[in-house]
């Protein structure tokens, strides 16, 4: 019995299917939902936004946004927060941001949530720096770690006391203790 093969979906048909809620990214052929965010997750992606907007943003460098669908290098992902120098927003005719962004991030982030797969997280990570992003972080909660990915596929551990990478031309120092002390409501 021969069974037909489903044709592969293609990014133009992911891009035309309705958004989901949670948001899903399409890496590798393959639609990937995200886990709804939880309470830490949630926290520590706002707050990081907010720091990091507090100096970039104020200052003209950079904008970090949350939950922005990025289309390129043939995927379309949805980083927990995307930052893009402010020279490369996409922008409309009248000089506001644009709705669709089809370019990388500088720095992407990602917060690894309870139910999340290590490997699919950091997939997209090392997919973004294929693609010209310069940064990349993934946040583990539940370890109090931060890999960091580089240009060139280059990946290093962050814990405790270790000074963070920060995407260049940013003044801003963070700590790992610092960014999981925001969990503490003490």
């Amino acid at each position: 019995m021969t069974i037909a093969s489903q044709p592969q979906l293609t990014l133009d048909d992911f891009l035309k299917l309705p958004e989901t809620e949670p948001a899903s990214d399409f890496i590798n052929r393959e639609i990937i939902q995200k886990p709804m965010p939880q309470g830490e997750h949630g926290l520590i992606q706002t707050i990081l936004s907010e720091v990091i907007n507090g100096v970039a943003r104020n200052q003209k460098i950079a904008v970090a946004i949350t939950e922005l669908r990025c289309t390129f290098g043939g995927a379309s992902i949805v980083p927990d927060v995307s930052l893009f120098r402010w020279d490369r927003i996409p922008k409309t005719s009248t000089g506001r941001i644009a709705n669709r962004f089809e370019i990388h991030p500088d720095w992407a982030i990602e917060i690894l949530s309870p139910d999340q797969r290590l490997k699919k997280v950091l997939s997209k990570l090392l997919h973004c720096s294929r693609n010209g992003t310069d940064l990349g972080w993934l946040l583990d909660p539940e370890d109090e770690t931060i890999l960091a990915v580089f240009p060139g596929q280059r990946v290093e551990l962050y814990e405790a006391a270790d000074k963070l990478p920060i995407l260049e031309g940013i003044p801003l120092e963070l700590t790992v203790e610092q960014v999981f002390g925001w969990l503490s409501l003490t």
